[in-house]
């Protein structure tokens, strides 16, 4: 992503370019352009609001939608954007209340679209008894020719407020509905908001796209209550999530776009998404000649995103919990946890046999408990049936085991994409550069110049990965290109090497400049006439600071494994690899100081490098880094929501300002920042939704198909797990941040090949339901995974002993997990509070005694660069009756690690007990 160009698009047609500079607002907003229209839903006739039990429901009297949905325990708040209501009144423009449907009639083969927005007027107002508190006949609103009579209602039925349409067949031919999509209209608009304003005002929503148990959750910024959680009312399922394209709203870095909750979408399964496999089989249904049919939603309040579980059980719908979560490695037991009070009457498994599912025993208070196993790579649908006909799908992704995936990960990065071609006028080789799976080539010229260009994130994404991969799992060969890249590259071209701008780091490699250079050196399949296409003087630029963490970590990598192992790297330079990456993160600050105020992605290996400075005693080069980030941690602190950006809004930032904040022990910014984290990034039943940190503007500076979409696991996904999972280690009671941030960490790996390519993202869009065709910015989504990868072994109080990262088994007052993660370098013990780390060498199995609290590692074998084990002990969370930890029998102590020199050809044991 190209965070430092402030852009406003109108749909995808318009991308406005400012410099170098903060933001600000566009001269020619096409905001301006939407105000402008002819305002036809009739707002002069005045609003009247509703009592509509935990809300004040606020309807425009001549349509009867909805100008505000105001919970009445926060004041001030709108779930909708009522304060847009005017610049949103003409033709065309969804509303909470409208209808969206494709039909066809007898034996009609061609749809026909139908809706209410397109064309408005004002609705024949119903007499209202009973439950219902407003209801309407929407002819009015529709064509001549539909065939279906419409009303809309809203109800209020035991205090819940219930939008239900009556759907009636006038004709004497069966209908077809082949569509049937409700806008869900809330107020996700941050045009012109500030960011606390923002905060305050504003809400994004989240889908759990799950048949008859499917449900929306719409969540304030602040992640502060309420929160709302929509459910079907009657037989209304959650088949697709689609987005309103046609609604002319301006969708940019401030918008995100409207969805709609599709109950039926063959129709567009056999148009516009022909060419996508859906998560869930499209269908229609038949209303027979005068038979009338309802479908409904219904609105729940709940607190936080935390109790959205609770609220859901509450209200009788079935609640669907798997662990580790949805990303199922082929090795891995998963266990998935189901209550609903009807029994489950069939199961079935799209593909067949991609998935085995056997039942095991019940839990208390009504669980089921099911064991999963994931068989064949790729996506994969469990359907539940339950007694009352109720259907549930849960929505997988089979991967191959970790340490298979970032094999495959290593080595795509190492020959598919190693670029070692002659380029005397960028002298970009060798590198790990862009690759486009699509056409199966590297991508050594694009119109943004970063992407060939080896730098920002959509250019250093793929060496960056390539070096974090080593931290995970090294090869020699791999280790051994890669050192060569930073000593000849990286450190020297992209990184200024001497001079007064040393440490210094460019934004490209690659530039456009057709009079200075030879005359075929660009592609003429290339429109370089764009803004992105940077000339030298702006490649070389220095002042973007989310450049230097890519540079950083690489420098400390090398630390790493020259540090740590013997023979993959040069081990008398540790600390020259150090020094470099701690000076890179002052240049940061030096050369990019106005970028530098704001939280970096990957800002995390500035904390994990002050850590590795302090443990080496290099005090004077760690008193200086630790001051200049407390700097800006005293910046943050200072601010109500610390986690600003040069984008109006963003979700990058908030990992770095977690991370400083609690080290520097201001907790409550680290709570504010936690907090909205967890507003944009669901639990759902679903690989794509669980953990996925919201992102929807990046396929326009790191992917191949551009265009403003909610992306599934773009790299915000793994760098936001790490304030959640660093938080979770501190409250290890806290159930609801381990699945947040685990389903973050494993989604940061879903989208990597069975060969290893690894796209920017995988496309949201019911349309397309794929890959990204590039590489673009994922190295910076790996980097979060690679310094968060971790085994976590639980207690639940519901559940009994879990495993993330590893599989569990008991024997009397021995429970045991055997690790499944690639690198097999850390584990969480919760019960103890007890966090183990290793700089080298495996944990192969892990024991812990529940009376005791003894706990023995099983570790690895020695091999050729990994004779000793390096441990390092820390208790983040402080359990009553635990003391500290310590290993039995050793003191040998290497830079502030417990050293152990592992066995040859056998497991080596270790034993950790309380003092």
């Amino acid at each position: 992503m190209l965070k430092n160009k402030f852009s406003v698009l109108l749909f995808l047609l318009t991308i406005v370019l400012l410099c170098e500079s903060p933001i600000a607002l566009m001269a020619q907003s096409p905001w301006k352009a939407l105000a402008k229209r002819q305002s036809t839903l009739g707002l002069e006739k005045g609003y009247t609001t509703l009592n509509a039990g935990s809300f004040n429901l606020k309807l425009v009297n001549s349509s009867q939608t909805v100008a505000g949905l105001i919970p009445k325990l926060v004041k001030g708040f709108d779930f909708t954007p009522g304060d847009s209501l005017k610049v949103r009144s003409a033709d065309g423009l969804y509303h909470l209340g409208d209808i969206n449907l494709r039909l066809r009639t007898g034996s009609e083969t061609e749809w026909k679209k139908y809706n209410t927005a397109a064309k408005r007027a004002p609705i024949k107002a119903l007499k209202v008894a009973g439950s219902v508190i407003a209801g309407a006949d929407l002819a009015a609103t529709l064509p001549n020719d539909i065939p279906l009579e419409v009303k809309r209602f809203w109800e209020l039925q035991g205090g819940q407020l219930i939008l239900r349409f009556e759907l009636k067949n006038k004709t004497t031919l069966p209908v077809e509905i082949g569509a049937l999509g409700i806008p869900m209209i809330f107020n996700n608009i941050l045009e012109g908001k500030t960011l606390e304003k923002s905060h305050s005002d504003n809400v994004f929503y989240d889908p759990y796209i799950g048949k008859d148990a499917g449900y929306l959750q719409v969540a304030r910024l602040s992640g502060q209550p309420s929160t709302l959680v929509i459910t079907p009312y009657g037989k209304t399922p959650f088949e697709a999530y689609n987005p309103l394209l046609d609604d002319p709203t301006p969708r940019g870095i401030v918008f995100e776009g409207f969805y709609e909750w599709m109950v039926y979408s063959k129709a567009y399964a056999e148009n516009e998404w022909k060419n996508a496999e859906q998560w869930n089989t499209p269908t229609s249904t038949i209303l027979k000649a005068g038979e009338t049919r309802s479908f409904g939603l219904k609105f729940l309040l709940s607190g936080t995103v935390k109790s959205i579980e609770s609220t859901l059980i509450a209200n009788n719908r079935p609640v669907a919990l798997s662990v580790p979560g949805y990303v199922l490695p082929q090795d891995v037991n998963a266990k998935l946890f189901i209550k609903y009070s009807k029994s489950v009457k069939s199961i079935s498994i799209e593909p067949q046999n991609s998935l085995t599912v056997t039942s095991s025993t019940a839990t208390k208070n009504g669980w089921r408990t099911y064991l999963v196993k994931g068989n064949t790579w790729g996506r994969a649908r469990l359907t539940l049936t339950y007694d009352d006909g109720l259907t549930q799908t849960i929505n997988y992704k089979v991967i191959k085991p970790e340490t298979e995936v970032i094999a495959a990960y290593g080595n795509f990065l190492t020959t598919k994409q190693w670029f070692n071609q002659p380029d005397p006028i960028f002298k970009r080789n060798p590198s790990a550069i862009t690759y486009d799976y699509e056409k199966k080539e590297q991508v050594v010229q694009d119109s943004r110049a970063w992407i060939a260009g080896l730098s920002d994130e959509g250019g250093a994404g793929s060496w960056l990965g390539a070096m974090m991969k080593q931290l995970v799992n090294p090869d020699k060969a791999e280790v051994d290109k890669l050192k060569t890249f930073v000593d000849t590259v990286m450190f020297g071209r992209i990184q200024v090497k001497e001079g007064a701008k040393k440490f210094g780091v460019k934004k490209s490699l690659f530039y456009y400049e057709p009079d200075s250079v030879p005359k075929d050196t660009y592609s003429k399949d290339v429109n370089f006439k764009t803004w992105s296409a940077w000339p030298i003087k702006e490649a070389n630029n220095l002042g973007r600071s989310y450049n230097y963490p890519h540079v950083a970590a690489a420098h400390w990598t090398l630390y790493r494994l020259a540090r740590n192992y013997r023979g993959l790297v040069e081990e008398q330079k540790w600390m020259e690899h150090l020094t470099n990456a701690a000076e890179t993160g002052l240049a940061m600050i030096k050369f990019a100081p106005y970028y530098a105020q704001f939280g970096q992605m990957e800002g995390t290996i500035f904390y994990l490098i002050l850590k590795d400075l302090q443990n080496e005693g290099l005090t004077e080069m760690a008193t200086k880094l630790e001051t200049a980030m407390k700097k800006r941690a005293d910046h943050w602190r200072s601010l109500e929501y610390p986690f600003g950006s040069e984008m109006p809004w963003d979700s990058t930032g908030q990992e770095e300002v977690y991370v400083w904040s609690k080290y520097f022990g201001y907790n409550d910014k680290a709570n504010v920042t936690l907090n909205a984290i967890l507003a944009y990034m669901p639990v759902v039943p679903h690989w794509a939704y669980n953990g996925n940190a919201r992102r929807y503007w990046d396929f326009l500076y790191g992917g191949k198909l551009s265009r403003i979409e909610r992306m599934i696991h773009h790299y915000g996904s793994a760098l936001n797990a790490i304030p959640v999972l660093m938080d979770y280690r501190q409250n290890p009671d806290d159930f609801y941040l381990l699945r947040t941030g685990y389903g973050g960490l494993l989604g940061g790996i879903a989208n990597i090949t069975e060969d290893g390519f690894a796209p920017t993202a995988f496309h949201a869009f019911p349309s397309t339901l794929k890959n990204d065709g590039i590489t673009g910015d994922y190295g910076s989504g790996f980097f979060g995974y690679a310094v968060n990868t971790s085994s976590y072994l639980i207690n639940h109080k519901e559940f009994g002993y879990l495993g993330f990262g590893g599989n569990v088994s008991t024997s009397g007052d021995l429970v045991k997990l055997k690790l499944t993660t690639a690198a097999k370098s850390a584990v969480y013990i919760a019960s103890a509070g007890l966090w183990i780390t290793l700089d080298a060498g495996q944990i192969d199995e892990v024991s812990y005694h529940k009376v005791s609290g003894e706990i023995r590692l099983k570790l690895n074998a020695a091999s050729q660069y990994t004779p000793n084990a390096l441990i390092r002990l820390a208790q983040p969370a402080k359990v009553i009756g635990v003391s500290n930890y310590t290993l039995q029998n050793s003191s040998a102590k290497n830079h502030g690690a417990y050293q152990i020199a592992l066995a040859n050809g056998a497991n080596t044991e270790v034993v950790i007990t309380q003092k």
